[in-house]
């Protein structure tokens, strides 16, 4: 997600939205704190950007939002490597 409308070409955070019969819930997950201005302004954006566009009727777009960091991006591929590798997490043998 990019906050172009925010003049600024660095990364807010994370967007997931999903779609029931009545209504949109989006968890917004930001890198950094906004004021509540700008907060609004992305969340109207979101709104206008992705969940309008799906052209998919709604009665309200529900957000809960929060502030966090990025710790790391995890696939089945890393799995993998790790577990090749012998570096995760093993059971200990109880005594």
């Amino acid at each position: 997600m990019q906050g172009s409308s925010l003049q600024s070409n660095n990364r807010l955070g994370t967007v997931d939205i999903h779609f029931t019969t009545t209504a949109v819930h989006g968890t917004l997950i930001l890198e950094r704190e906004l004021e509540e201005a700008d907060l609004t302004k992305l969340i109207e954006q979101i709104d206008e950007d992705l969940v309008l566009s799906a052209d998919m009727p709604r009665d309200d777009f529900l957000v809960s939002v929060y502030v966090g960091k990025d710790v790391g991006f995890y696939s089945d591929e890393y799995f993998a490597e790790e577990n090749e590798n012998g570096t995760g997490f093993e059971e200990e043998e109880e005594e």
